[in-house]
C-alpha cells in the first residue's frame, strides 16, 4: 500500500520538477496522484504529462528536460527524515535514490546556502516537514511539494500557492485499505468484536452474557454520508453484506452507479439519520463539513443506531463527549485520520 502510494508521488513530482524519466507517461490508474495548481485555483488531474506537442503531436520535450538528460542530474527531494516516528520508511529509500537525490531536514539545516537553490521537491510524511513561510522562503527553486496521503488541511495551501509551488496528493492509492478499515470498524462495533476479545482472555470469566454477540449486520440499513470513492467502496463491501445502503453527497452518482451497488440516494443527510442501523462519515475536512455531526444529528439517529467516522476527527467534535457517557469506543490511525465507531448512548 504504501509503496503504491510512494509511487505515485514520485511520478508526480517527476511532472512538476520536469524530470524526463516519466515524460509522456500516463500516471498509473491506480494511483490517480492529483498535481493541484492552486494559482488558478483549479483541482485539474494530470493523467499525463506534456510539454507542448511536437511534429508528430506527441508530448515534446522541454529544455530544462533536455539540460537534465545531458548532465544527468537527479532533482533534489527533501524529506524529513529516514526511519523514525515521523521519517520516510527506510524500505522507500532505495526506490527515491533511483529517481532523486534525497536529503534530510537535518543536512538541509546544516548546509542550507549549499542546498537552498537545489531543493526541487519536498515529499512529506506524516504531516512532516512542516511547511511554513520560513522554508518555503529559503528554498526559491522548490517546484512541488507531494503529501503522502490524502488530506492536505494541515498545508496553507494560499501560502503554498503564493510560491507558485504545485501541490499533489494520492487520493485513490489508499481508498481501498481505508474502505477495509470502515468495515473492520463497524463489524467489531455491531459485534462487540473488543469486548468480546478481552472477555475470553480474562481469567475471572466464568460465562458470556447473551447479549456479547452483538446486531445484526446482514439485512441493516448502512448510511453512508461521502460517497466519493471511499465511500463507493464501502458501499461495495456492505452489498455483500446484503445491507440496505443510503447516501448522502454533495453529488448524486450516477443511476448505474447506484443500481451496481443497490444504493437510494438521500436529498436530506436528515432522512438518511433516522433510518441507518450504521451510519459512517467518509468525508473530507472541508468548512462545510467541520462540525458536520453535533448533538441534534445525534439525536435523529435510531436509540440503537451505531456512528463511524473515517474523517478527520474535526467532522465530529462531540466524539469524546458521547464517549464520556459510556459509549464504545473502537479507534484505529490511518494515514494521519482518526478513525472511529461509536454507539449512541441514549
Amino acid at each position: 500500500m504504501f509503496r503504491v502510494k510512494a509511487f505515485g508521488l514520485i511520478e508526480a513530482i517527476h511532472l512538476a520538477t520536469g524530470c524526463p524519466r516519466l515524460a509522456g507517461r500516463l500516471i498509473h490508474p491506480a494511483v490517480v496522484c492529483h498535481v493541484h495548481h492552486w494559482t488558478k485555483r483549479s483541482t485539474d488531474s494530470m493523467w499525463s504529462y506534456r510539454t507542448g506537442p511536437n511534429s508528430s503531436g506527441e508530448a515534446g520535450v522541454s529544455a530544462l528536460q533536455t539540460k537534465i538528460m545531458e548532465q544527468g542530474e537527479l532533482p533534489v527531494l527533501l524529506v524529513n527524515e529516514v526511519g523514525g516516528v515521523r521519517g520516510v520508511l527506510k524500505t522507500h529509500v532505495e526506490f527515491l535514490k533511483k529517481h532523486f537525490h534525497l536529503i534530510t531536514m537535518k543536512e538541509f539545516l546544516k548546509n542550507k546556502k549549499h542546498w537552498s537553490k537545489k531543493v526541487q521537491a519536498i515529499y512529506l510524511w506524516w504531516h512532516k516537514p512542516i511547511i511554513d513561510r520560513e522554508l518555503l522562503e529559503s528554498l526559491p527553486d522548490l517546484k512541488v511539494i507531494a503529501n503522502s496521503g490524502v488530506g492536505m488541511d494541515h498545508l496553507d495551501l494560499k501560502l503554498i500557492s503564493s510560491f507558485g509551488v504545485k501541490m499533489a496528493n494520492a487520493p485513490h492509492a489508499v481508498s481501498s485499505s481505508t474502505a477495509d478499515t470502515g468495515m473492520a470498524l463497524l463489524l467489531a462495533s455491531a459485534r462487540r468484536l473488543v469486548e468480546g476479545c478481552q472477555t475470553a482472555v480474562s481469567p475471572d470469566t466464568e460465562c458470556f452474557a447473551d447479549d456479547l454477540l452483538g446486531d445484526e449486520v446482514t439485512g441493516a440499513t448502512l448510511g453512508i454520508i461521502g460517497m466519493g470513492s471511499i465511500g463507493y467502496k464501502i458501499a461495495l463491501r456492505a452489498k455483500a453484506f446484503e445491507m440496505k445502503i443510503l447516501y448522502h453527497n454533495r453529488n448524486r452518482r450516477t443511476e448505474e452507479e447506484e443500481r451496481a451497488i443497490g444504493a437510494i440516494y438521500c436529498t436530506k443527510i436528515e432522512d438518511l439519520l433516522q433510518q441507518s442501523d450504521f451510519v459512517m462519515l467518509v468525508v473530507s475536512l472541508t468548512p462545510q463539513t467541520h462540525k458536520l455531526i453535533g448533538k441534534r444529528e445525534l439525536e435523529l439517529m435510531k436509540p440503537t443506531a451505531t456512528l463511524i467516522n473515517i474523517s478527520r476527527g474535526c467532522t465530529l467534535p462531540v466524539i469524546l463527549r458521547v464517549c464520556r457517557f459510556g459509549v464504545r469506543d473502537h479507534t484505529s490511525r490511518s494515514g494521519g485520520q482518526q478513525n472511529s465507531a461509536c454507539r449512541q448512548p441514549w
